[in-house]
């Protein structure tokens, strides 16, 4: 039997929006993934901790708010100081042109509003087995 992809989906920053995460969560318990949702309101810090509690193959960050990129950083920051390797895709409100800063700074894979299910769940399955492949 093959192992199950483990995910954290996170609602980081003061944003009280989390029906996109909720469905995103939704659709990837759908494909067979298991997924632990944080809550509205989760530190990244929080975020981190609960992936490396839960064993997670993969953080997913939704963010409305436009702080994607101090949540990113901070929460790869949090991974850094914990010693964990783990990858980050985020969704949410980001505008293509920041889309390759937070590539930079080390975000597996972004999804915009336009992303649909399907293309989020292809990209969380293809991010995991090119982890793993590396690990």
């Amino acid at each position: 039997m093959e192992r199950r992809i483990r995910v954290v989906v996170g609602k980081p920053g003061l944003d009280g929006h989390d029906r996109g995460a909720k469905v995103v969560a939704s659709a990837l318990r759908d494909a067979g993934m298991e997924v632990i949702y944080t809550g509205l309101r989760a530190t990244p810090e929080v975020i981190v901790q609960t992936a490396i509690q839960e064993s997670c193959d993969l953080i997913g960050l939704s963010v409305l708010s436009g702080a994607h990129e101090a949540l990113a950083e901070r929460t790869l920051a949090a991974l850094k100081l914990a010693g964990v390797s783990i990858p980050i895709i985020m969704g949410g409100v980001i505008p293509p042109e920041d889309r390759q800063r937070l590539t930079a700074l080390g975000i597996g894979a972004i999804f915009g509003q336009e992303a649909t299910l399907e293309e989020i769940v292809s990209g969380v399955k293809r991010l995991i087995a090119s982890t793993e492949v590396h690990a």
